[in-house]
């Protein structure tokens, strides 16, 4: 059981990492097929971890890695399955008001020459997969918020969580006032947080 437990952790990262190809990143139905898959993945690893025990030596190391590994990547898609299905991209595609589509002319204007439009694509604070949503940076500052978490519960702080999300808040604060924002930041920072802490307690029950 511990080797499988380990395996279908692997197999969530693996995953995480087809599910980041852009072919497959324009497409709605693959992100949902690909977020089912990581959720069916994720509660078989929960169930080998509970049957398997507390491990030790190599294969604790190897949980330890795996686990922050798998949350920190798998969560992307989760993420982007839950807006494509929420309010916020429905109101996002929905007719618009002249200045806003000149303000959304303008942030595409200004992503064409940012250096992190390739990420702002994919991201999952985003509101719109056709252009970028006010959010920046959304995919890497989610990868590192995931680890962090996932790192603190590991560590037995869960007082970490409290002080990642207070960072987050305070950095993110002066772009919450553009439309949409505060609904992408709430969403997107919950399904991230709760899909890392899922992942979390895979590890948990294989380390203690």
């Amino acid at each position: 059981m511990i080797a499988a437990a380990l395996s279908l952790l692997g197999a969530l990262v693996v995953v995480a990492v087809v599910a980041r190809i852009p072919a497959l990143r324009r497409r709605s139905a693959a992100a949902a097929t690909l977020a089912a898959l990581t959720v069916a993945l994720l509660v078989a690893a929960a169930l080998c971890a509970r049957a398997a025990g507390t491990v030790t030596g190599a294969a604790q190391v190897a949980a330890y890695a795996l686990t922050v590994a798998a949350a920190a990547l798998s969560a992307d898609v989760i993420v982007r399955t839950v807006f494509d299905v929420g309010m916020v991209r429905r109101r996002a595609s929905a007719p618009a008001s002249v200045d806003r589509e000149a303000d959304s002319a303008a942030n595409a204007s200004d992503a064409a020459n940012a250096p992190d439009t390739a990420s702002a694509a994919g991201d999952p604070d985003s509101a719109d997969h056709g252009r970028p949503g006010p959010l920046r940076g959304g995919l890497a500052i989610g990868v590192l918020e995931r680890t962090a978490v996932t790192v603190a519960v590991l560590a037995g702080w869960p007082g970490g969580i409290a002080v990642v999300l207070a960072v987050k808040g305070l950095a993110r604060y002066p772009e919450l006032r553009e439309p949409d924002a505060s609904e992408q930041f709430i969403i997107g920072t919950f399904s991230s947080v709760l899909s890392s802490l899922a992942v979390a307690g895979v590890g948990i029950l294989l380390v203690r």
